[in-house]
């Protein structure tokens, strides 16, 4: 407590300094940055035990999927669609099998992020294969906990699927990943009707496409356990055909 006032009286001092001064020095600029950073540093709420156990969840999500995406061998060709959107899939030993969608979208960076980070809770209303995205917490900046209800497939091929997740969001550069994974939140146990499904490492990584900044690279990174008696090709088939479809929503709902 007694820093947390030192610093806001150096604040007041050096700004009532400069403004009685013609010409602050350069050093007067720099400290009184330095103790707004440190007053607003003490103000900050520090995380509990249960919130950083989350917040590493999410960074192992991350780093998993960067190191799943970075291996290039044995990667199988699932779809190419006529626009080049492609699925690839293979096999791992301790995650089973792992789906990766490579598109261009025609939309800068900061747009495309900008609706699958800060728009996440609407992604219902434009995505057929969601029926509901709902931010349970929100941890510091970059990790959320979410609980997602995917919407029914045609024929009821697969029942009705929910997920928990934690979610983290890192910008590096002209580099956004997007990384998540299932996790347990006692405010959200298993809901009636719904079968609780498992999903990550997924990440979703975002470049401006070279020499084109006005064009975004999306790879997305899919690992699903939907649980229950399914059968794998029914499976299969049912995600890498809802990874196509998320990049033709995804335009549209961009476009619009």
């Amino acid at each position: 407590g007694l820093r947390r006032k030192a610093a806001v009286a150096i604040s007041q001092e050096l700004s009532r300094l400069a403004s009685h001064s013609p010409g602050p020095s350069a050093w007067i600029h720099q400290v009184r940055r330095r103790s707004s950073l440190l007053s607003s540093r003490l103000e900050e709420k520090p995380f509990n035990e249960m919130e950083m156990s989350y917040i590493k969840q999410g960074e192992e999500a991350l780093q998993k999927s960067l190191r799943i995406l970075e291996d290039q061998d044995d990667w199988k060709t699932e779809t190419v669609a006529g626009n080049g959107d492609k699925v690839l899939s293979k096999v791992l030993p301790d995650v089973g099998k792992v789906f990766r969608l490579e598109v261009v979208v025609d939309q800068p960076l900061d747009t495309v992020y900008r609706e699958l980070v800060d728009n996440m809770e609407q992604m219902g209303d434009w995505n057929p294969n969601v029926k509901e995205v709902r931010i349970l917490e929100k941890i510091g900046k970059d990790t959320v906990i979410t609980h997602e209800k995917a919407a029914p497939t045609p024929g009821n091929i697969v029942g009705p699927r929910d997920f928990v997740s934690v979610r983290c969001s890192r910008r590096r550069g002209s580099t956004c990943v997007l990384a998540g994974m299932s996790t347990t939140y006692g405010a959200m146990p298993e809901q009636e009707g719904f079968i609780r499904a498992e999903n990550g490492p997924t990440c979703m990584v975002l470049r401006p496409l070279s020499g084109s900044p006005s064009q975004t690279r999306l790879t997305w990174l899919l690992s699903i356990d939907l649980k229950g008696w399914l059968p794998k090709s029914i499976i299969n088939q049912v995600l890498s055909q809802t990874q196509v479809d998320f990049a033709k929503h995804l335009r549209q709902r961009l476009a619009r």
